[in-house]
């Protein structure tokens, strides 16, 4: 855990764009998002015991519906209200029983504090630049919107439905 969170830093310090950040997976895998240049990515951290978990269903019909030119990235994290205390392996387990998920889930990081995970680390940075409200991640199942050169262009609160014409407008809207 150290040696992959210490590797993620010097990636991180490195970093200048999305495309250089690689992750590890849910399923034991790597996301590389490199392999996303050309499509728009919706980045929603999540959490299996929160109000907002049904957002699932949601991201999931999102994805069905632009998945030729989106792709939804979920990061498990367990920084609010302890929400998210399983596994990898429960975390997977819940996905894709209870809310059939099939679009890519990242391996349980932090998105906040210490121990904040490099590729949100970069995207809080990248939300204060831009002057992006909210800037700091506020609650599960906030969402990053990145066009498809990789720019940050919108963020959304945890309350905000992945199918609110907000949502779905920015996705559909031209850069």
């Amino acid at each position: 855990m150290l040696k992959t969170l210490l590797l993620s830093l010097l990636i991180f310090m490195k970093s200048s764009a999305i495309y250089d950040f690689k992750v590890d997976a849910v399923d034991g895998g790597k996301i590389n998002f490199a392999d996303y240049k050309g499509k728009k990515i919706l980045i929603v951290n999540t959490a299996s015991l929160c109000g907002n978990t049904p957002q699932y269903a949601e991201l999931e019909k999102l994805y069905e519906k632009y998945k030729k030119n989106l792709v939804i990235i979920g990061f498990p994290a367990n920084n609010f209200g302890s929400q998210e205390p399983g596994s990898n392996q429960q975390i997977q387990e819940f996905c894709t029983k209870k809310y059939a998920v099939t679009f890519p889930m990242a391996a349980k990081i932090s998105v906040k504090g210490a121990d904040i995970h490099p590729i949100y680390k970069w995207l809080l940075e990248q939300s204060k630049e831009k002057h992006f409200e909210p800037a700091e991640v506020q609650w599960n199942f906030q969402k990053y919107l990145l066009d498809e050169k990789g720019n940050l262009v919108a963020v959304f609160s945890p309350k905000t439905q992945p199918n609110s014409a907000e949502v779905v407008a920015a996705i559909e809207k031209k850069y």
